[in-house]
């Protein structure tokens, strides 16, 4: 999504559709490892940052725990969630590889990897299933 959005976070309109889709994602690093730690949970969330600037998502809240991250993210219809984890993961893996290859050979020898293959994601909505409930029963 485009940041010149004026109503950033909210509903968003594209082409025919007025959306409002947000997830909760969780990344967790491989083997549960706890190496979201100063510099490196520092680089990592800079890193999803740039990601975010050419990407068609906007992260609306991001932090990390010692061996994941939470991410809330708002995205449109045309995108599919596993693109996008599959794109902050690949990049993010590539570059903080390029940041701590030493750090990282102690912990992976010579898998060049970060994340473990899943990932947790949930709807994230603006109204309970019961306010949406009750609407529909409410129509006609």
């Amino acid at each position: 999504m485009k940041k010149n959005n004026k109503k950033l976070y909210g509903y968003q309109t594209t082409n025919r559709a007025k959306h409002n889709l947000k997830v909760h994602l969780i990344l967790v690093c491989k083997y549960r490892k706890k190496l979201l730690k100063q510099g490196l949970k520092t680089n990592i969330k800079s890193i999803i940052r740039d990601i975010e600037i050419n990407s068609d998502f906007d992260i609306i809240e991001m932090e990390t725990d010692i061996d994941h991250i939470h991410l809330m993210i708002q995205y449109i219809p045309r995108v599919s969630i596993s693109s996008i984890v599959n794109r902050i993961k690949s990049i993010s893996t590539k570059r903080i590889w390029k940041l701590y290859q030493q750090f990282l050979q102690k912990h992976f020898w010579k898998e060049k990897t970060f994340w473990t293959d899943g990932y947790f994601v949930c709807s994230v909505g603006e109204a309970s299933p019961e306010t949406i409930r009750k609407y529909i029963q409410n129509q006609g």
